[in-house]
C-alpha cells in the first residue's frame, strides 16, 4: 500500500510514518528536520514540508494520513490559520482524490468543542469555535463532509485528537504535553502547576492514536470521531505516576492561575462513536502509557 503522511516529521505524523514502514508499506512524508529527524525512515521525504509541496512527486496514493497543520492554538492570526490549515487541506484532498485515492484520514481536534462542558460528544451543537485554530479544524471537517457527499466512493475520516502524549513530542517545547513538561521539571526539582493540581485532562497515548489512524483507514463510512482515552487524569496524579516511574519523590508547587475563567479545567472524550464507527478502543491507561513512554527513552534519559 502506498501512503502519504503529511506532517511526517511532526509528533503524531512521525509515529504514523514509522509504523507504516514497519508494516511494510510504501511511505511518502512531508515535513522538515527541525522537528523529528527520522534516521531509520527509508521512504520518500518531500521538502520543504507541506507548504510548497511538489505535487508531481506524489502521484496516486492508496491512503492519505493528513497530519500537517499550523497547530499553535494561541495564534490569533485568522487569515494565516485558515490559509495554512484549510486552504492547503482543500487543495491536498482534491488532488489525491483526482489521482484515485479512496481513503483519507485527517487530524482534527477537540478544540472544536471550546468551552463546551465535558465529556465531549461528536454531535455537540453549536460548536464553540473560540479560536482561529478551532475554526480551521471545523472548516476542514465541513469540507471533508462535502467531499464525502460528492465522492461516495471515497472514505474521509476525521480524528478529533485530545491531549496526545508520547515519544517524539520533545521538539514541541511549551506546546508539549504537561506529562513531558512535568517530567523535565522533576529531573531538576519540584514541578509547578496552577492551584491546586486538580485540573483534569484526557490524555491519550500516541501508540493508541496510531492504532486509531490505522483503523480509520479501513473504516466503512466517512465520519468524524473523538480520539482520546475517555479517562481524564489530574495533574496531581500525573506527578504521582511520574514519581513512581522515575523513582523520584517530587511534590507539586502550586501557583495562581492567571488565566482563570478562560482556562479548561476538564477535558474528556466520549469514546462510544469511535468504538462503534471505526472499532477504536484505547489500550493504554495513563500509567501504562507513561511506563511505555519512559522505556522509549524519549521522556527522560534512561538510567544505565
Amino acid at each position: 500500500m502506498k501512503c502519504l503522511v503529511t506532517g511526517g516529521t511532526g509528533f503524531i505524523g512521525s509515529n504514523i510514518a514509522l509504523h507504516l514502514q514497519d508494516e511494510g508499506h510504501q511511505v511518502i512524508i512531508t515535513g522538515n528536520e527541525s522537528e523529528q529527524y527520522l534516521s531509520t525512515f527509508k521512504g520518500k521525504h518531500l521538502h520543504p514540508s507541506f507548504i510548497g509541496i511538489d505535487w508531481d512527486a506524489i502521484g496516486k496514493v492508496d491512503v492519505l494520513f493528513h497530519q500537517a497543520a499550523l497547530n499553535d492554538t494561541r495564534n490569533l492570526d485568522r487569515n494565516e490559520m485558515l490559509r495554512a490549515n484549510v486552504e492547503s487541506a482543500k487543495k491536498l484532498f482534491q488532488y489525491v482524490i483526482d489521482q484515485g485515492c479512496k481513503r483519507i484520514v485527517f487530524a482534527s481536534s477537540t478544540a472544536v468543542y471550546g468551552r463546551h462542558p465535558a465529556p465531549y460528544k461528536e454531535n455537540a451543537t453549536p460548536f464553540d469555535l473560540n479560536t482561529p485554530y478551532a475554526e480551521s479544524k471545523k472548516l476542514v471537517e465541513d469540507y471533508a463532509a462535502k467531499l464525502a457527499k460528492e465522492h461516495p466512493e471515497v472514505k474521509l475520516i476525521g480524528l478529533r485528537y485530545c491531549n496526545v502524549y508520547g515519544p517524539r513530542e520533545n521538539h514541541k517545547g511549551k506546546r508539549a504535553t504537561m506529562i513531558y513538561q512535568f517530567a523535565q521539571q522533576m529531573l531538576q526539582g519540584n514541578p509547578r502547576m496552577f492551584e491546586f493540581g486538580e485540573q483534569r485532562r484526557d490524555y491519550v497515548y500516541v501508540k493508541d492514536v496510531v492504532s486509531a489512524n490505522m483503523l480509520a483507514a479501513r473504516a466503512k463510512e466517512s465520519c468524524v470521531v473523538n480520539c482520546g482515552s475517555g479517562m481524564p487524569t489530574t495533574f496531581n496524579d500525573i506527578v504521582k505516576h511520574l514519581n513512581a516511574v522515575l523513582n523520584l519523590n517530587r511534590k507539586p508547587e502550586y501557583m495562581q492561575n492567571p488565566f482563570k475563567g478562560n482556562y479548561q479545567d476538564h477535558t474528556e472524550c466520549d469514546m462510544s462513536c469511535a468504538r462503534d464507527l471505526i472499532g477504536f478502543v484505547p489500550k493504554f491507561d495513563i500509567l501504562a502509557g507513561i511506563k511505555d513512554y519512559y522505556k522509549s527513552g524519549f521522556l527522560v534519559p534512561l538510567k544505565q
